[in-house]
């Protein structure tokens, strides 16, 4: 994340870092992005992190050093990216069931949980290969049992944002923006 510290064009400052939770789908990595860009703050997605300091796609990580090992780094690189300015963290899909990763969101930023129903998801993911998870044979399935597994998580976020399938990108940025606001600890008028 860089340094750079602006007043963001809605008048508003990023206090603490806003993670983005929620499962494979919700929108976190684009709405982030948006986010990001409508408060002048820095954007960055934990996966892509990872993938770079591993030089190996998620879907490799997986394979090579399977999912437990794959969480430990996950861990690793969210701590250090609170660490830094305040900005848009975009976490991966199974970040927030971690305890260790809830209590470091919760002591250096905010969670925000992209509430997106299963139908919403499965329309968003069914197309895309670049899901380790979904590698089943019946990757329906497969995602709503993560779904039923990972809701209870998720709505350990500080503030939740309903995913409504007609929103856009932008228009979803300012359903965050608003619960944002309900935060000045978080997020602070100028």
């Amino acid at each position: 994340m860089e340094t750079r510290q602006e007043k963001a064009p809605l008048g508003m400052r990023l206090k603490k870092t806003v993670a983005l939770v929620g499962l494979m789908g919700a929108g976190k990595t684009a709405v982030g992005q948006a986010l990001a860009r409508k408060l002048q703050v820095p954007f960055v997605d934990s996966d892509a992190e990872i993938v770079k300091a591993a030089n190996m796609t998620i879907a490799e990580i997986f394979e090579r050093d399977g999912e437990a090992f794959f969480r430990r780094k996950e861990s690793q690189v969210i701590a250090r990216l609170l660490q830094g300015p305040p900005g848009i963290l975009s976490t991966g899909g199974g970040a927030f069931l971690s305890d260790r990763n809830r209590r470091e969101i919760s002591r250096y930023g905010v969670s925000v949980w992209l509430n997106a129903d299963l139908d919403l998801l499965w329309n968003r993911v069914r197309h895309k290969d670049t899901r380790p998870l979904l590698r089943t044979a019946n990757p329906y399935a497969t995602l709503s049992n993560l779904y039923h597994q990972r809701r209870p998580f998720y709505a350990r976020a500080d503030l939740a944002v309903k995913a409504e399938p007609r929103y856009s990108i932008d228009e979803m940025a300012e359903a965050v923006v608003r619960v944002l606001e309900t935060r000045p600890d978080v997020l602070e008028a100028k």
